[in-house]
């Protein structure tokens, strides 16, 4: 992954694993894989359990702590309502973004005929 999409994701993560998170409860192994399979591979592990972290202390999720056969509990994480509500805030800034860009870029390429 490239430096600049690497920067792009982590200003984007928080609110990729909050929309996780709106499809359904998981720990943070869950939402590591689902992002992955979801084309984001390079992403370290590591980044996802920092960043639930961070949401867990900014008031986004509830946390439960689920019994593991393979060692201690597990924390599942589920979008509480700040959480929605942050997640809303992110769909609206991504869509106002997403438009602006996408019309520089039609600019751009009609500059160049």
């Amino acid at each position: 992954m490239g430096k600049q999409m690497t920067e792009m994701l982590k200003g984007n993560l928080e609110g990729i694993v909050l929309a996780a998170l709106a499809i359904r409860p998981a720990y943070g192994y869950e939402v590591t894989a689902w992002l992955k399979n979801q084309g984001f591979s390079e992403l370290v592990e590591g980044t996802v359990y920092a960043l639930l972290i961070r949401i867990e202390q900014r008031g986004f999720v509830d946390v439960e702590k689920v019994p593991s056969e393979k060692g201690p509990p597990r924390k599942v994480y589920s979008l509480n309502e700040r959480g929605r509500e942050q997640l809303e805030e992110f769909w609206q800034t991504w869509n106002f973004l997403a438009e602006r860009i996408g019309s520089l870029h039609i600019e751009l390429n009609r500059g160049e005929n």
